[in-house]
């Protein structure tokens, strides 16, 4: 089963808004049973909502983070994903340095779309800035959609 696992700091907005989106692309293309999606944050502290502006720009879109908790990235939930995508490179250099092991699957989510540099943290931002956030998400999840399959299978 294909299994992505989207990380960003504190898993409270960019890793679930893309979590959201990436379930809601597959469920449009009717195969959601078959793919594993979570996320979660580097320095996450488990159980955390996401936050209000994320749950909102979401609703906005018909997708419901209000169940959302956070989890922290550790070395057991690493290995069960077939691929790692990271909003920023200090995620990816703490990934890689903390869980060298499983190095090997762990991405920018910009590279899947054959981008480079981060997806910035709208959470001290404004509404508009998260929706600018949810924007590029979708679109770099749209462009890389093929690879993503790919590196996750």
């Amino acid at each position: 089963m294909p299994a992505v696992l989207f990380v960003c700091s504190a898993n409270q907005c960019r890793s679930p808004m893309a979590e959201a989106l990436f379930r809601e692309h597959l469920e449009q293309l009717g195969v959601e049973d078959e793919w594993r999606v979570e996320s979660a944050g580097v320095w996450a502290m488990d159980g955390a909502s996401a936050t209000a502006l994320a749950r909102d720009v979401m609703s906005e879109r018909g997708l419901d983070l209000t169940l959302h908790q956070s989890q922290g990235v550790h070395a057991d939930l690493l290995r069960e994903f077939n691929l790692v995508l990271v909003m920023e490179d200090r995620h990816l250099r703490s990934l890689q340095r903390n869980y060298p092991e499983e190095a090997d699957k762990v991405y920018l989510l910009t590279a899947m779309a054959d981008g480079e540099g981060d997806v910035e943290d709208p959470v001290w931002g404004t509404k508009e800035t998260y929706q600018a956030t949810v924007k590029e998400l979708e679109d770099l999840l749209v462009q890389g959609f093929d690879r993503i399959v790919e590196l996750s299978s």
